[in-house]
Protein backbone atom coordinates (compact mmCIF):
# COMPACT_ATOMS: atom_id res chain seq x y z
CA UNK A 1 0.00 0.00 0.00
CA UNK A 2 2.86 2.37 0.81
CA UNK A 3 4.37 1.80 -2.62
CA UNK A 4 1.05 2.64 -4.32
CA UNK A 5 0.75 5.89 -2.33
CA UNK A 6 4.31 6.80 -3.30
CA UNK A 7 3.59 6.27 -7.00
CA UNK A 8 0.36 8.27 -6.75
CA UNK A 9 2.18 11.21 -5.15
CA UNK A 10 4.87 11.02 -7.82
CA UNK A 11 2.27 11.02 -10.60
CA UNK A 12 0.45 14.06 -9.24
CA UNK A 13 3.71 15.97 -8.76
CA UNK A 14 4.89 15.05 -12.25
CA UNK A 15 1.56 15.91 -13.83
CA UNK A 16 1.14 19.38 -12.30
CA UNK A 17 4.77 20.23 -12.96
CA UNK A 18 3.94 20.51 -16.66
CA UNK A 19 1.42 23.32 -17.28
CA UNK A 20 0.50 21.84 -20.65
CA UNK A 21 -1.03 18.85 -18.85
CA UNK A 22 -3.38 21.13 -16.94
CA UNK A 23 -4.51 22.81 -20.14
CA UNK A 24 -5.04 19.42 -21.78
CA UNK A 25 -7.03 18.08 -18.85
CA UNK A 26 -9.20 21.09 -18.05
CA UNK A 27 -9.21 23.71 -20.81
CA UNK A 28 -9.54 21.46 -23.87
CA UNK A 29 -12.60 19.48 -22.67
CA UNK A 30 -14.31 22.72 -21.61
CA UNK A 31 -13.83 24.33 -25.02
CA UNK A 32 -14.92 21.19 -26.85
CA UNK A 33 -18.03 20.79 -24.72
CA UNK A 34 -18.96 24.41 -25.43
CA UNK A 35 -18.54 24.03 -29.21
CA UNK A 36 -19.47 20.46 -30.20
CA UNK A 37 -23.10 20.38 -28.96
CA UNK A 38 -23.83 23.57 -30.89
CA UNK A 39 -22.48 22.04 -34.11
CA UNK A 40 -23.92 18.52 -33.69
CA UNK A 41 -27.44 19.48 -34.79
CA UNK A 42 -29.71 16.77 -36.20
CA UNK A 43 -32.19 19.32 -37.53
CA UNK A 44 -31.89 19.95 -41.28
CA UNK A 45 -32.36 23.60 -42.20
CA UNK A 46 -31.78 25.89 -45.19
CA UNK A 47 -32.84 23.36 -47.83
CA UNK A 48 -32.28 24.99 -51.23
CA UNK A 49 -35.09 24.68 -53.77
CA UNK A 50 -34.89 25.17 -57.55
CA UNK A 51 -38.20 25.64 -59.38
CA UNK A 52 -38.87 24.85 -63.04
CA UNK A 53 -42.23 26.40 -63.81
CA UNK A 54 -43.85 25.64 -67.19
CA UNK A 55 -47.31 26.74 -66.09
CA UNK A 56 -46.87 30.23 -64.56
CA UNK A 57 -50.25 30.09 -62.86
CA UNK A 58 -51.50 31.47 -59.52
CA UNK A 59 -51.84 27.89 -58.27
CA UNK A 60 -48.09 27.36 -58.65
CA UNK A 61 -47.38 30.57 -56.75
CA UNK A 62 -49.64 29.44 -53.91
CA UNK A 63 -47.89 26.07 -53.77
CA UNK A 64 -44.40 27.63 -53.66
CA UNK A 65 -45.54 30.12 -51.03
CA UNK A 66 -46.79 27.17 -48.94
CA UNK A 67 -43.44 25.39 -49.32
CA UNK A 68 -41.22 28.37 -48.49
CA UNK A 69 -43.37 29.56 -45.59
CA UNK A 70 -42.23 26.56 -43.56
CA UNK A 71 -38.86 28.23 -42.92
CA UNK A 72 -36.91 25.07 -43.77
CA UNK A 73 -36.99 25.31 -47.58
CA UNK A 74 -35.79 28.38 -49.46
CA UNK A 75 -36.32 29.15 -53.13
CA UNK A 76 -32.87 29.88 -54.57
CA UNK A 77 -33.48 29.59 -58.33
CA UNK A 78 -36.36 30.04 -60.76
CA UNK A 79 -35.56 28.29 -64.02
CA UNK A 80 -37.49 27.64 -67.21
CA UNK A 81 -35.34 24.73 -68.44
CA UNK A 82 -34.62 21.41 -66.74
CA UNK A 83 -31.00 21.26 -67.93
CA UNK A 84 -30.24 24.65 -66.41
CA UNK A 85 -31.69 23.57 -63.09
CA UNK A 86 -29.73 20.32 -63.24
CA UNK A 87 -26.50 22.33 -63.31
CA UNK A 88 -27.43 23.70 -59.88
CA UNK A 89 -27.53 20.11 -58.63
CA UNK A 90 -24.12 19.42 -60.09
CA UNK A 91 -22.71 22.54 -58.42
CA UNK A 92 -24.40 21.71 -55.08
CA UNK A 93 -26.32 24.98 -55.26
CA UNK A 94 -29.69 23.22 -54.94
CA UNK A 95 -30.93 20.34 -52.79
CA UNK A 96 -34.42 19.85 -54.25
CA UNK A 97 -35.77 20.54 -57.72
CA UNK A 98 -39.49 20.83 -58.55
CA UNK A 99 -40.69 20.79 -62.15
CA UNK A 100 -44.28 21.97 -62.72
CA UNK A 101 -45.72 20.88 -66.09
CA UNK A 102 -47.86 22.98 -68.37
CA UNK A 103 -51.57 23.23 -67.60
CA UNK A 104 -50.92 22.25 -63.98
CA UNK A 105 -53.67 24.43 -62.53
CA UNK A 106 -56.05 23.67 -65.42
CA UNK A 107 -55.73 19.89 -64.88
CA UNK A 108 -56.16 20.39 -61.15
CA UNK A 109 -59.44 22.26 -61.67
CA UNK A 110 -60.91 20.17 -64.49
CA UNK A 111 -59.68 16.67 -63.62
CA UNK A 112 -59.25 17.08 -59.84
CA UNK A 113 -55.69 15.87 -60.14
CA UNK A 114 -52.33 17.13 -61.36
CA UNK A 115 -48.75 15.86 -61.15
CA UNK A 116 -45.40 17.51 -60.51
CA UNK A 117 -41.86 16.16 -60.70
CA UNK A 118 -39.61 16.30 -57.63
CA UNK A 119 -35.86 15.54 -57.80
CA UNK A 120 -33.65 15.37 -54.71
CA UNK A 121 -29.88 15.81 -54.58
CA UNK A 122 -28.87 12.63 -52.73
CA UNK A 123 -25.11 13.19 -52.42
CA UNK A 124 -25.78 13.80 -48.74
CA UNK A 125 -28.14 10.90 -48.04
CA UNK A 126 -29.36 12.11 -44.65
CA UNK A 127 -30.07 15.64 -45.87
CA UNK A 128 -31.81 14.28 -48.97
CA UNK A 129 -34.00 11.92 -46.96
CA UNK A 130 -35.06 14.51 -44.39
CA UNK A 131 -35.47 17.28 -46.98
CA UNK A 132 -37.61 15.01 -49.16
CA UNK A 133 -39.78 14.15 -46.16
CA UNK A 134 -40.22 17.84 -45.33
CA UNK A 135 -41.33 18.58 -48.90
CA UNK A 136 -43.66 15.58 -49.02
CA UNK A 137 -45.36 16.62 -45.79
CA UNK A 138 -45.79 20.22 -47.03
CA UNK A 139 -47.27 19.05 -50.34
CA UNK A 140 -49.67 16.76 -48.47
CA UNK A 141 -50.84 19.72 -46.39
CA UNK A 142 -51.21 21.80 -49.55
CA UNK A 143 -53.24 19.02 -51.16
CA UNK A 144 -55.46 18.79 -48.09
CA UNK A 145 -56.02 22.54 -48.13
CA UNK A 146 -57.22 22.33 -51.72
CA UNK A 147 -59.56 19.44 -50.97
CA UNK A 148 -61.06 21.22 -47.98
CA UNK A 149 -61.55 24.35 -50.07
CA UNK A 150 -63.21 22.68 -53.05
CA UNK A 151 -65.05 19.71 -51.59
CA UNK A 152 -68.30 20.48 -49.77
CA UNK A 153 -68.73 18.06 -46.87
CA UNK A 154 -72.24 17.51 -45.39
CA UNK A 155 -73.12 19.23 -42.16
CA UNK A 156 -72.73 15.97 -40.25
CA UNK A 157 -69.85 13.95 -41.64
CA UNK A 158 -70.82 10.25 -41.71
CA UNK A 159 -67.14 9.20 -41.90
CA UNK A 160 -65.72 8.52 -38.41
CA UNK A 161 -62.66 10.53 -37.49
CA UNK A 162 -59.77 9.41 -35.30
CA UNK A 163 -58.10 12.17 -33.33
CA UNK A 164 -54.45 11.51 -32.49
CA UNK A 165 -52.59 13.33 -29.72
CA UNK A 166 -48.83 12.91 -29.57
CA UNK A 167 -46.66 13.15 -26.47
CA UNK A 168 -42.85 13.25 -26.58
CA UNK A 169 -41.63 11.61 -23.40
CA UNK A 170 -38.32 12.49 -21.70
CA UNK A 171 -37.62 15.29 -24.21
CA UNK A 172 -40.95 17.06 -24.82
CA UNK A 173 -39.45 20.02 -26.69
CA UNK A 174 -37.31 17.77 -28.94
CA UNK A 175 -34.20 19.67 -27.88
CA UNK A 176 -31.25 17.91 -29.52
CA UNK A 177 -28.84 19.33 -26.90
CA UNK A 178 -30.56 17.24 -24.24
CA UNK A 179 -29.71 14.21 -26.36
CA UNK A 180 -26.21 15.15 -27.54
CA UNK A 181 -24.60 16.73 -24.47
CA UNK A 182 -24.60 13.55 -22.32
CA UNK A 183 -23.03 11.58 -25.16
CA UNK A 184 -20.41 14.19 -26.02
CA UNK A 185 -19.44 14.42 -22.35
CA UNK A 186 -18.68 10.68 -22.39
CA UNK A 187 -16.52 11.04 -25.52
CA UNK A 188 -14.43 13.84 -23.99
CA UNK A 189 -14.00 11.91 -20.75
CA UNK A 190 -12.89 8.86 -22.72
CA UNK A 191 -10.37 10.70 -24.87
CA UNK A 192 -8.82 12.46 -21.87
CA UNK A 193 -8.62 9.28 -19.80
CA UNK A 194 -7.34 6.85 -22.42
CA UNK A 195 -4.86 9.19 -24.11
CA UNK A 196 -3.33 10.71 -20.99
CA UNK A 197 -2.88 7.41 -19.17
CA UNK A 198 -1.25 5.82 -22.22
CA UNK A 199 1.00 8.81 -22.94
CA UNK A 200 2.08 9.03 -19.31
CA UNK A 201 3.22 5.41 -19.26
CA UNK A 202 5.08 5.67 -22.58
CA UNK A 203 6.76 8.86 -21.42
CA UNK A 204 8.34 6.80 -18.61
CA UNK A 205 9.80 4.55 -21.29
CA UNK A 206 11.18 7.42 -23.35
CA UNK A 207 12.78 9.08 -20.32
CA UNK A 208 14.23 5.80 -19.10
CA UNK A 209 12.66 6.05 -15.64
CA UNK A 210 10.76 2.84 -16.28
CA UNK A 211 14.02 0.91 -15.92
CA UNK A 212 14.59 2.40 -12.48
CA UNK A 213 11.09 1.36 -11.41
CA UNK A 214 11.63 -2.16 -12.76
CA UNK A 215 14.67 -2.72 -10.52
CA UNK A 216 12.94 -1.22 -7.47
CA UNK A 217 11.02 -3.35 -4.92
CA UNK A 218 7.70 -2.05 -6.32
CA UNK A 219 5.50 -4.89 -7.58
CA UNK A 220 4.04 -4.83 -11.08
CA UNK A 221 0.42 -4.60 -9.91
CA UNK A 222 1.35 -1.79 -7.48
CA UNK A 223 2.89 0.16 -10.34
CA UNK A 224 -0.16 -0.27 -12.57
CA UNK A 225 -2.63 0.64 -9.81
CA UNK A 226 -0.51 3.63 -8.80
CA UNK A 227 -0.66 4.80 -12.41
CA UNK A 228 -4.43 4.39 -12.58
CA UNK A 229 -5.50 6.20 -9.42
CA UNK A 230 -4.33 9.78 -10.31
CA UNK A 231 -6.00 9.74 -13.71
CA UNK A 232 -9.11 8.15 -12.21
CA UNK A 233 -9.39 11.14 -9.86
CA UNK A 234 -8.70 13.60 -12.69
CA UNK A 235 -11.36 11.90 -14.80
CA UNK A 236 -13.95 12.49 -12.09
CA UNK A 237 -12.90 16.14 -12.01
CA UNK A 238 -13.41 16.41 -15.78
CA UNK A 239 -16.82 14.75 -15.42
CA UNK A 240 -17.83 17.23 -12.71
CA UNK A 241 -16.76 20.19 -14.84
CA UNK A 242 -18.64 18.77 -17.81
CA UNK A 243 -21.86 18.30 -15.83
CA UNK A 244 -21.54 21.84 -14.49
CA UNK A 245 -21.14 23.24 -18.03
CA UNK A 246 -24.08 21.14 -19.23
CA UNK A 247 -26.22 22.72 -16.52
CA UNK A 248 -25.03 26.34 -16.81
CA UNK A 249 -24.77 26.57 -20.61
CA UNK A 250 -27.30 24.10 -21.98
CA UNK A 251 -29.70 23.75 -19.05
CA UNK A 252 -29.22 19.98 -18.91
CA UNK A 253 -30.35 18.83 -15.45
CA UNK A 254 -30.27 15.10 -14.63
CA UNK A 255 -33.77 13.81 -13.96
CA UNK A 256 -32.35 10.85 -12.07
CA UNK A 257 -29.86 10.65 -9.22
CA UNK A 258 -26.60 12.29 -10.28
CA UNK A 259 -24.79 9.93 -7.93
CA UNK A 260 -25.57 7.08 -10.34
CA UNK A 261 -23.55 8.86 -13.04
CA UNK A 262 -20.55 9.07 -10.71
CA UNK A 263 -21.06 5.45 -9.65
CA UNK A 264 -21.01 4.23 -13.23
CA UNK A 265 -18.15 6.54 -14.20
CA UNK A 266 -16.06 5.08 -11.36
CA UNK A 267 -16.01 1.69 -13.08
CA UNK A 268 -16.03 3.14 -16.58
CA UNK A 269 -12.88 5.16 -15.93
CA UNK A 270 -11.12 2.01 -14.76
CA UNK A 271 -11.96 0.43 -18.12
CA UNK A 272 -10.77 3.44 -20.12
CA UNK A 273 -7.58 3.96 -18.11
CA UNK A 274 -6.73 0.27 -18.15
CA UNK A 275 -7.24 0.25 -21.92
CA UNK A 276 -4.87 3.20 -22.27
CA UNK A 277 -2.27 1.47 -20.10
CA UNK A 278 -2.69 -1.73 -22.11
CA UNK A 279 -1.96 0.16 -25.34
CA UNK A 280 1.15 1.67 -23.77
CA UNK A 281 2.55 -1.78 -23.00
CA UNK A 282 2.60 -2.60 -26.72
CA UNK A 283 4.20 0.62 -28.02
CA UNK A 284 7.50 2.40 -27.43
CA UNK A 285 6.91 6.06 -28.35
CA UNK A 286 4.23 8.67 -27.74
CA UNK A 287 3.67 9.00 -31.49
CA UNK A 288 2.83 5.31 -31.75
CA UNK A 289 0.54 5.67 -28.75
CA UNK A 290 -1.42 8.49 -30.38
CA UNK A 291 -1.84 6.56 -33.65
CA UNK A 292 -3.02 3.35 -31.98
CA UNK A 293 -5.30 5.25 -29.58
CA UNK A 294 -6.81 7.25 -32.46
CA UNK A 295 -7.49 4.03 -34.38
CA UNK A 296 -9.49 2.47 -31.54
CA UNK A 297 -11.19 5.72 -30.46
CA UNK A 298 -12.60 6.29 -33.96
CA UNK A 299 -14.13 2.81 -34.00
CA UNK A 300 -15.49 3.12 -30.46
CA UNK A 301 -16.98 6.58 -31.08
CA UNK A 302 -18.67 5.72 -34.39
CA UNK A 303 -20.16 2.54 -32.91
CA UNK A 304 -21.17 4.12 -29.60
CA UNK A 305 -24.64 5.22 -30.65
CA UNK A 306 -23.77 8.89 -30.22
CA UNK A 307 -24.55 9.89 -33.82
CA UNK A 308 -26.37 6.84 -35.20
CA UNK A 309 -28.77 4.42 -33.50
CA UNK A 310 -27.23 1.07 -32.64
CA UNK A 311 -30.48 -0.69 -33.61
CA UNK A 312 -30.09 0.67 -37.15
CA UNK A 313 -26.59 -0.80 -37.57
CA UNK A 314 -25.92 -4.14 -39.31
CA UNK A 315 -25.99 -7.22 -37.10
CA UNK A 316 -22.21 -7.60 -37.15
CA UNK A 317 -21.75 -3.97 -36.04
CA UNK A 318 -24.25 -4.43 -33.21
CA UNK A 319 -22.17 -7.37 -31.98
CA UNK A 320 -19.04 -5.19 -31.93
CA UNK A 321 -20.83 -2.54 -29.87
CA UNK A 322 -21.13 -5.08 -27.05
CA UNK A 323 -17.34 -4.72 -26.68
CA UNK A 324 -17.49 -0.93 -26.86
CA UNK A 325 -17.39 0.62 -23.36
CA UNK A 326 -18.37 4.04 -24.75
CA UNK A 327 -21.69 2.63 -25.98
CA UNK A 328 -22.60 1.54 -22.45
CA UNK A 329 -21.79 4.89 -20.83
CA UNK A 330 -23.56 6.90 -23.56
CA UNK A 331 -26.70 4.84 -22.99
CA UNK A 332 -26.46 5.00 -19.20
CA UNK A 333 -25.78 8.75 -19.22
CA UNK A 334 -28.85 9.39 -21.35
CA UNK A 335 -30.96 7.03 -19.25
CA UNK A 336 -30.10 8.77 -15.98
CA UNK A 337 -30.10 12.35 -17.30
CA UNK A 338 -33.15 12.19 -19.57
CA UNK A 339 -35.30 9.31 -18.26
CA UNK A 340 -34.42 9.34 -14.58
CA UNK A 341 -33.46 5.65 -14.55
CA UNK A 342 -32.55 4.08 -11.22
CA UNK A 343 -29.85 1.74 -10.00
CA UNK A 344 -31.74 -1.39 -11.03
CA UNK A 345 -31.89 -0.11 -14.63
CA UNK A 346 -28.13 0.39 -14.97
CA UNK A 347 -26.96 -2.48 -12.76
CA UNK A 348 -26.38 -4.88 -15.71
CA UNK A 349 -24.20 -2.25 -17.41
CA UNK A 350 -22.22 -1.76 -14.18
CA UNK A 351 -21.60 -5.50 -14.08
CA UNK A 352 -20.23 -5.40 -17.63
CA UNK A 353 -17.92 -2.50 -16.73
CA UNK A 354 -16.58 -4.41 -13.72
CA UNK A 355 -15.87 -7.41 -15.94
CA UNK A 356 -14.16 -5.26 -18.61
CA UNK A 357 -12.08 -3.40 -16.01
CA UNK A 358 -10.93 -6.63 -14.37
CA UNK A 359 -9.99 -8.18 -17.70
CA UNK A 360 -8.11 -5.13 -19.02
CA UNK A 361 -6.24 -4.44 -15.78
CA UNK A 362 -5.20 -8.08 -15.55
CA UNK A 363 -4.10 -8.05 -19.18
CA UNK A 364 -2.12 -4.82 -18.68
CA UNK A 365 -0.36 -6.22 -15.57
CA UNK A 366 0.43 -9.50 -17.31
CA UNK A 367 1.65 -7.87 -20.52
CA UNK A 368 3.80 -5.36 -18.64
CA UNK A 369 5.34 -8.18 -16.60
CA UNK A 370 5.94 -10.18 -19.78
CA UNK A 371 7.67 -7.34 -21.65
CA UNK A 372 9.64 -5.94 -18.74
Amino acid sequence: MRNIITIVRKEFAQFFRDKANIRMLLVMPVIQLLILPLAADYEVKNIKLALIDHDHSPGVNQMIQKITSSGYIHLVAYESDYKEALKLFEQDKADIMIEVPQQFEENLIRNNEASISVSVNAVNGARASIGGQYLQKILQDYNMDIRLKWIQFPRFNPIPLVQVESAYWFNPHMNYKQFMVPGILVILLTMVGANMSALNFVKEKELGTIEQINVSPIQKHEFIIGKLIPFWIMGQVVLSIGLLIAYLVYGVVPVGNIGLIYLFSSFYLLVVLAFGLLISTFVQTQQQTMLVSFFFMMIFILLSGLYTMIDSMPAWAQMITKLDPIAYFVRVNRMVIMKGSGLSDILPDIGIMIFMASALISWAVWNYHKRS
